[in-house]
């Protein structure tokens, strides 16, 4: 993790990581797979990203039920996956590269979404130049 005052210049690959737990999301909203696609791409261009494609899934019957959606992005990705029977989600978005903002990403699917709470958690991901 970078410290606060210390400085990139010496880092080959810098990447933010952003990812989050949404609880109390109204439940049609969870199960609607269009809805969830457009919501991600969206995002990625709130946060200036470059989707590459995007993909969907629908799962059906007991306690996996729910949606998954994972964008591969330029600068790398963003992934909900949903489980509305208990009104839950999970949100994953990580990029490199100093131009592209997932917190940006991570705000506008909680203003859309509306979580009564939620939890977000922040991870650096950078190598060092060593030589």
């Amino acid at each position: 993790m970078l410290a606060k005052n210390e400085s990139t210049s010496n880092v080959l690959v810098y990447g933010k990581h952003v990812v989050g737990n949404l609880y109390e999301v109204n439940e049609k909203l969870l199960y609607d797979e269009d809805f969830l696609r457009k919501l991600v791409i969206e995002a990625a261009t709130v946060a200036n990203m470059h989707i590459v494609d995007v993909r969907s899934w629908k799962f059906y019957g007991g306690d996996k039920e729910g949606v998954s959606v994972i964008a591969l992005v330029v600068e790398s990705h963003i992934a909900v996956h949903t489980w509305p029977r208990y009104r839950y989600a999970t949100v994953d978005i990580y990029t490199c590269g100093k131009d592209s903002d997932p917190d940006k990403a991570f705000d506008y699917i909680i203003s859309v979404l509306k979580p009564r709470h939620y939890t977000r958690t922040y991870i650096d991901r950078c190598c060092r130049n060593t030589q």
